[in-house]
């Protein structure tokens, strides 16, 4: 199959001399933004130029640049921070961004609003905190995501040692970073050629590739979503080995067919201390063999669909020099949110945060981001992201258990018991103002959505049925639309196209029911569906099942832009 020419990104990154380019000289001038080139090279060090877009027009109207302002994502394996790196993080969005932090479902913790002459410094602050801001973004292996909750047991634990070490070992080898942002000595002058990478060479991976460990009983990890995941086997009490999961991921691009999200295949199962070889095998196989002239069609799941399942066996199989056992008979069964106090053994809990998608800020109802702030300062709790944009205090002593519920209430943060359950289970992506491909509102419009539905639930008996609604500016998923009960996706200015009959579980991909739908419809579009759930539901049938079984969606689709595929691992 032809491959076609490079595509721009791809020759800004062959002839970048290990992702420098001109950054190091462009981060030192006094403009307010970067050329293309350095732009595309920021992503990798975990940055992105963006600009506030509620300013834009007026700005261009006037004659003026846009306001460029810089979102920086931490790499945070399984999401977990000390408390002195968690006041970190709160003294940098204080000091440089916009007064907020932003939690992602990748377990990454986002700073937005910082102004470009302050965007070293921002990243210098983190690596004091011995965090890195390195390959959180660009063409290489995301943050490596993990069920954070340290219950009983040492399961968890296992998984996120897992995660630290695939995240570590599977970086970018290039000293760039140090040398730009942490003022290293340059080696330019002494270096004939760029460091040796063996993992992803002088090109990097054709597009990102992202990484989960779930568990059969949790998977709060979504791990069928990830171009690679290892779904746990547990046997007496311990981590066995791992399925391995390839292919997931839930991108896709409005009125372009061959784009689509898809759920990972199984591949085989690995021994943990095998996972990293295996890891390493995978990712080459999408370095040799993804698109590096469409990037549309760049990611790992095209690869898969493209040459076969089989086919992309033997390649992984080839780079081991063995082949891998059949995978396990495992299925997902379960997903909590951790929410709440739960017991964490030896004298401590641990306590769940609920963050509306993912933001720490204070506001007028809720001083969250001066509670957490408190609380950390003065219990010194470990903290854990979680996939759902919230935070887990954990290591918390039985009797500090007053202490930090205190400090909750002080501050106006409301407990989880006083969250509806549809609203607990809701995520949005950040989109407007700062995403540039959000072309829709999330973030700021969910609430007011949920406000509706949280109505109508109620009135219909419902209002305790767990299902998931999740809403994004875009249809590049980054809020897991594609494997929600019920995604609003945003289409156009303040539209959306709506999808139905997914799973909580994350194993079921949704199918479009809507499109072009305004903002103020969407309750009243999906209501005669809730209506129908509520009178024709089986005994503990969720919402999410109801709409597949009965295919509601299939049924009552009013031209779809595009249909997601179904793909159960």
């Amino acid at each position: 199959m032809d491959p076609g020419p490079p595509s721009k990104v791809e020759i800004i990154k062959t002839t970048s001399d290990g992702l420098r380019g001109p950054l190091a000289r462009e981060v030192a001038s006094a403009t307010s933004h970067f050329s293309e080139e350095a732009r595309q090279l920021l992503k990798f060090h975990g940055a992105y130029e963006q600009d506030d877009r509620d300013q834009r027009r007026a700005r261009k109207d006037a004659g003026e640049e846009p306001a460029y302002r810089f979102m920086v994502r931490a790499k945070l394996p399984g999401g977990a921070v000390t408390a002195d790196q968690y006041l970190a993080f709160d003294d940098i969005a204080g000091r440089y961004a916009n007064g907020t932090l932003r939690v992602t479902t990748r377990q990454d913790f986002q700073l937005h609003g910082i102004l470009k002459g302050d965007l070293k410094a921002s990243i210098r602050a983190m690596n004091d905190a011995l965090v890195t801001t390195l390959g959180a973004c660009g063409d290489v292996v995301r943050n490596v995501v993990a069920c954070p909750a340290p219950l009983h047991g040492a399961l968890r634990d296992e998984a996120l040692a897992m995660a630290a070490h695939l995240s570590a070992h599977l970086l970018p080898r290039t000293r760039a970073y140090h040398e730009i942002w942490l003022d290293g000595e340059p080696v330019a002058s002494t270096r004939t050629e760029p460091e040796h990478d063996p993992l992803y060479g002088t090109s990097y991976l054709p597009r990102k590739f992202k990484v989960g460990i779930g568990f059969p009983d949790d998977n709060c990890c979504d791990v069928h979503s990830n171009d690679l995941g290892f779904l746990a086997v547990v046997a007496d009490g311990r981590i066995a080995g791992y399925n391995v999961l390839v292919g997931g991921g839930l991108g896709a691009t409005h009125g372009k067919k061959e784009t689509y999200p898809r759920l990972a295949s199984v591949l085989g199962f690995t021994l943990p201390e095998d996972a990293l070889s295996v890891a390493r095998a995978v990712v080459a196989v999408h370095r040799d063999y993804g698109d590096r002239s469409n990037r549309r069609h760049a990611r790992l799941k095209y690869v898969l669909d493209d040459r076969g399942l089989e086919w992309f066996r033997g390649e992984v199989e080839r780079r081991l020099g063995r082949a891998l056992p059949v995978a396990r008979d495992v299925v997902v069964t379960g997903i909590h949110d951790h929410l709440g106090w739960h017991e964490q053994g030896n004298g401590a809990s641990f306590y769940g945060v609920f963050i509306e998608n993912g933001r720490i800020r204070d506001t007028e109802q809720s001083a969250l981001r001066t509670a957490l702030r408190e609380i950390v300062a003065r219990v010194r709790p470990g903290v854990r992201l979680t996939p759902q944009q919230n935070l887990l205090l954990t290591d918390i002593a039985d009797t500090d258990r007053a202490l930090v519920e205190l400090i909750l209430d002080d501050h106006g943060v409301r407990t989880v018991d006083r969250v509806s359950t549809v609203r607990r289970w809701a995520m949005a992506c950040p989109a407007l103002p700062t995403c540039g491909l959000a072309i829709a509102e999330s973030e700021r419009a969910l609430p007011g959505v949920l406000d509706a539905l949280e109505r109508e639930l109620a009135r219909l008996g419902l209002a305790e049925s767990p299902f998931t609604v999740r809403m994004t500016g875009c249809p590049n998923g980054c809020a897991r639309p594609y494997t929600a009960d019920i995604a609003f996706i945003g289409r156009s200015a303040d539209r959306y196209t709506v999808l139905v009959g997914g799973s909580l579980l994350g194993t079921r991909l949704a199918a479009t029911y809507a499109d072009l739908v305004p903002r103020d419809q969407l309750v009243q579009t999906v209501l005669p569906l809730l209506e129908r759930y509520a009178a024709e539901r089986l005994p503990g049938e969720r919402f999410g099942e109801y709409a597949h079984r009965t295919r509601i969606a299939h049924d009552a689709a009013r031209e779809p832009v595009h249909t997601a595929r179904e793909s159960v691992a």
